[in-house]
């Protein structure tokens, strides 16, 4: 059995963790997106290399139809790791819900409510 005034101390450490998690997942669907404009950036690019201006470069219909096609591409690429954070996420969760219950700790109070 732990000492008392080790629970807060575990606790703060598994929601530190679960935070860099989601962090982790944030800054991969940030790759994601990102990684997809810039393919369709440069497919612009080289669709309109003939008659390139810089006041030319209003987003169409069809260059959001290939950044949508580009995301999904991107998306199902790397939807191992994304689901497997989204997992890890789910059973940190579930391990602080777990121990706030066997510990009988609160939830914290949310300051922005």
């Amino acid at each position: 059995m732990k000492p008392y005034a080790d629970i807060p101390a575990m606790l703060d450490s598994m929601e530190h963790a679960r935070a860099e998690t989601a962090r982790h997942l944030a800054t991969v669907e940030r790759q994601i997106i990102a990684r997809a404009e810039r393919l369709t950036v440069t497919s612009q690019a080289k669709s309109q290399q003939s008659r390139h201006r810089r006041s030319n470069s209003m987003w169409t219909r069809t260059d959001e139809r290939i950044f949508q096609e580009n995301l999904a591409a991107i998306r199902f690429a790397r939807r191992g790791e994304t689901e497997a954070l989204s997992r890890k996420l789910a059973r940190q969760a579930g391990a602080i819900a777990a121990f706030r219950i066997r510990q009988r700790v609160n939830s914290p109070e949310r300051e922005d409510a």
